[in-house]
């Protein structure tokens, strides 16, 4: 097969999309019981839950790997110095800024957050990159893998970890895809470990020119994170869609230079969610509540950064 027919992995479920046996049994091979009950008991409580949703409370309570809705805001970018807390808008109720049309732009990775993913003390994670390249080369569809280390309930220790630099938006916009999975196979941490190497840590530099070597590295990192998520013990977690563009139609998110951020919340919540209820803090670089800046963002969150590229 070839990188365009396998541009995306949707046959691969994330836990939250998968059935209550087989959640139960993932979290029992990671050693994660916190939520779960003894096999009788879970029998027990089965007739009285009310459809797929209501047994998922019933077993698993309110964990935060469960959901697969998110909410999508908006940072806009402010000047050094800045002190007053800057309000976080929905991605789709911002202008789109018509001036990136066909320039360059660089891609970064800003916060990454677990709130609660399945097991616990430290995750390794697979972070998969997928971003549509508008050029006619052979740098269409690009991949780009990175790992990250991260404590349950903490963020991972970066700032701006470049992912794409210099990838090309059309005159319809960019279109971004972030996919994660929670490795927990010890063979594959181990292996991992290349990914934090140098050569791996400078994000995927596309030219304006096509490169030869670009086809080979991206179908090498698509056809990691498909080998990683099909193996034992490992197991995705978020996957998220971002289409950036420069239209007014509700529903999409518009494109312009600043922060974007995916928060993995309930569908129960995506009606009411609002993004007045917090702000991003500039002296301690921080997204916390509006009226008590102590309060974090309590979900699985993740941030990424759009820079326009000077030449």
């Amino acid at each position: 097969m070839t990188l365009k027919s396998l541009t995306w992995f949707s046959d691969l479920q994330v836990l939250g999309e998968r059935s209550p046996e087989e959640i139960m049994h993932y979290l029992r091979e990671v050693g994660d019981t916190r939520s779960l009950l003894p096999d009788d008991m879970e029998e027990k409580r089965r007739p009285n839950s009310f459809g797929r949703f209501g047994l998922l409370d019933d077993l698993f309570g309110k964990r935060l790997w469960r959901y697969t809705s998110h909410a999508f805001g908006y940072i806009a970018p402010h000047s050094p110095g800045t002190t007053e807390p800057k309000p976080i808008q929905h991605a789709g109720n911002i202008a789109p800024d018509e001036t990136l049309r066909g320039k360059r732009l660089r891609v970064t990775l800003n916060w990454l957050r677990v709130a609660d993913y399945p097991g616990s003390g430290q995750h390794r994670i697979l972070f998969d990159f997928y971003a549509r390249n508008q050029s006619n080369g052979a740098d269409t569809d690009l991949h780009f893998n990175a790992t990250y280390r991260v404590e349950e309930g903490q963020e991972a220790g970066i700032r701006g970890h470049p992912i794409f630099v210099g990838v090309n938006v059309g005159n319809e916009g960019l279109a971004l895809r972030c996919y994660t999975i929670n490795v927990r196979n010890e063979g594959d941490e181990a292996f991992l470990n290349v990914l934090e190497s140098d050569a791996f840590k400078q994000g995927l530099e596309i030219t304006k020119r096509s490169q030869p070597v670009i086809k080979p590295f991206v179908e090498m990192a698509y056809g990691l994170t498909r080998a990683l998520a099909g193996r034992n013990r490992n197991v995705p977690v978020q996957d998220v869609a971002f289409g950036l563009d420069f239209s007014t139609v509700p529903g999409s998110a518009r494109l312009a230079e600043g922060a974007f951020i995916a928060v993995q919340i309930p569908d129960s919540l995506t009606a009411i969610w609002d993004w007045n209820d917090w702000v991003y803090d500039p002296v301690n670089g921080r997204m916390v509540g509006r009226h008590n800046r102590t309060d974090l963002i309590p979900f699985n969150y993740f941030v990424i950064g759009i820079t326009r590229m000077t030449d």
